[in-house]
């Protein structure tokens, strides 16, 4: 295929052939890493460090400009999909984009819609309730939740080194959470709590059906695709939201410009692709407790820039998450592809 035209004018056949060509030589490519259970834990950790930057440079771009978290996650929207299907093109994936859309279309936009509700339930918890409550509850519900999940599909109960590795990482997120400002103005409310829920929710049920598209298909064709379904909901909702809240749709900060390009490009798009790749060779019920790294980035984040002090709770947390990250590791030695 000409990498010059789109996938429009490219033969039904040629498509096929052309996407199977595809997924082979992405399989075969990671066929040659060693420890592959390490490989695909340490891509989804690597995604919920780079998320951890995610609070910080929303805080600087607010504090510079008159943008408001709406407008930021908008514009985050647009970088991604820009940078994507660049990368899309250069790779010469629109043929395999094609064939994952006409394959498993509704998992492709379910996948996009719940990482879409995901975030905008959480920014509307964090409003509602406050930065600490929604953080355990959203990340915490999520491996809570698959893990009942996969107990009620394998009709057993979960396996007692499971458990433990999930309870310690919750643990360990609830004292993280304890570490920062607290969220003075957070009210509590019985709707930011099930806005919270909802999100952990979405993002397990992302994870999940976005899992089983990585089984066929190029971890950058599913990020391409489910990011496309992303910006559809998020450009138009953010945008929209802000004009009848009568926020700023501009600034004239260039440095709030780059971290709102960085916001999409690095933390949305690449994040995503770490995720999709990780969840190759790992299930999702690992992934959404490895990605548990995302607060505690933040967290050293704030201390080391942010002249926050870490307390003895907070420090024990992230030790803690730390642990159930490395004890799931070591269950993954024989790897079992999704």
């Amino acid at each position: 295929m000409d990498g010059d035209c789109g996938w429009a004018d490219v033969g039904d056949g040629t498509i096929k052939r052309t996407a199977r060509m595809h997924r082979v030589t992405s399989r075969s490519t990671g066929a040659g890493t060693a420890r592959p259970g390490w490989s695909g834990l340490l891509l989804l950790c690597s995604a919920g460090v780079v998320w951890g930057t995610i609070g910080p440079a929303v805080d600087v771009v607010h504090d510079r400009s008159s943008l408001s978290v709406l407008t930021i996650g908008a514009y985050r929207a647009v970088a991604a999909v820009a940078v994507l299907a660049i990368a899309a093109t250069v790779a010469h994936l629109w043929a395999a984009c094609l064939v994952l859309l006409r394959e498993h279309g509704w998992r492709v936009v379910l996948t996009g819609l719940m990482t879409a509700a995901f975030q905008m339930l959480f920014f509307a918890a964090v409003v509602v309730t406050g930065v600490s409550v929604t953080t355990v509850v959203a990340l915490g519900f999520a491996p809570v939740l698959l893990l009942v999940v996969a107990s009620a599909r394998g009709r057993r109960l979960p396996a007692p080194s499971e458990a433990l590795m999930v309870g310690t990482a919750l643990l360990g997120l609830l004292l993280v959470s304890t570490t920062g400002d607290a969220d003075v103005n957070a009210t509590h409310s019985g709707w930011g709590l099930l806005a919270a829920l909802g999100s952990g929710a979405a993002y397990a049920l992302s994870t999940e059906v976005g899992g089983a598209l990585t089984r066929d298909h190029d971890a950058l064709v599913v990020t391409t695709c489910t990011t496309g379904v992303v910006a559809a909901v998020l450009v138009p909702g953010g945008l929209g939201l802000a004009l009848l809240q009568g926020q700023s749709m501009s600034t004239t900060d260039a440095r709030s410009w780059v971290l709102v390009v960085y916001l999409g490009v690095i933390t949305m798009a690449f994040a995503y692709f770490l995720l999709y790749a990780g969840l190759r060779s790992t299930p999702s019920g690992t992934a959404v407790v490895a990605t548990l790294l995302e607060p505690v980035t933040a967290v050293l984040i704030a201390v080391l820039f942010l002249d926050e002090t870490l307390s003895l709770a907070g420090g024990l947390g992230c030790l803690l998450i730390l642990a159930a990250i490395g004890g799931l590791g070591r269950r993954m030695e024989q790897p079992q592809v999704q």
